[in-house]
């Protein structure tokens, strides 16, 4: 099973004048943290290395690092993540991940984020997705998130919204989908003051005031 999460205007194509020709490592706030280039040895993420394509990303507790894709849009992974980049996109087989595009940007083919069982396309600015042996959840932190599953089923989630996948213990199979689930105001406030991904990172995030604004999270 795949999910795919599109994010517009993300995909590591051609970019605009100014920025890299390659997807770039722009921070690595905590470690472990690892790079393996195609064909080569893993070694320690380091900021400003140039990513190819099929390049793997992996992180430990408590590692963390963000990614500067060519076209300038961004993703910061954590937690016990694996995520390969390939030609299509991301492949997010384990671990946190938020992406996001720049206030004001736009066009371009979208980002897949590519889990195990579903596609999500995004359109608005920022998404979270956590995969492990247990569970797949998608949180739309702002904008427009449609899921489609393997099996069909489609869903629309919007800003504060969370989607969920739960395995079952013993079955194979697909399993059924929880949401979408609005969260209450205490929840947003635990979770934006918690994440990993949202906090301690000097590489700036550019859409945090405006997902703040959005859910009412202003400090």
């Amino acid at each position: 099973m795949v999910l795919a999460v599109a994010l517009a205007g993300c995909a590591p194509s051609a970019p605009p004048a100014g920025q890299g020709s390659l997807p770039r490592i722009v921070d690595v706030p905590t470690r472990p943290a690892f790079v393996r280039l195609p064909g080569r040895t893993e070694t320690d993420a380091r900021i400003g290395q140039n990513l190819l394509p099929d390049t793997v990303l992996r992180t430990q507790k408590p590692g963390r690092l963000q990614v500067e894709l060519a076209d300038g849009r961004r993703f910061r992974l954590g937690g016990d993540a694996l995520l390969r980049l390939a030609s299509s996109g991301l492949d997010l087989q384990r671990g946190q991940i938020i992406a996001w595009v720049n206030p004001g940007s736009g066009g371009g083919a979208p980002l897949r984020v590519k889990t195990r069982v579903g596609t999500a396309s995004i359109v608005g600015t920022t998404v979270f997705l956590e995969v492990s042996a247990a569970a797949v959840k998608v949180f739309s932190w702002e904008g427009e998130v449609q899921v489609r599953t393997e099996t069909g089923e489609r869903f629309v989630l919007r800003s504060g919204e969370q989607l969920t996948w739960a395995a079952s213990a013993g079955s194979q199979g697909p399993q059924a989908w929880q949401g979408p689930r609005r969260l209450g105001q205490a929840e947003l406030r635990t979770r934006r003051a918690q994440s990993i991904l949202l906090n301690g990172f000097t590489a700036p995030m550019e859409t945090l005031p405006v997902l703040e604004r959005e859910l009412g999270l202003q400090r």
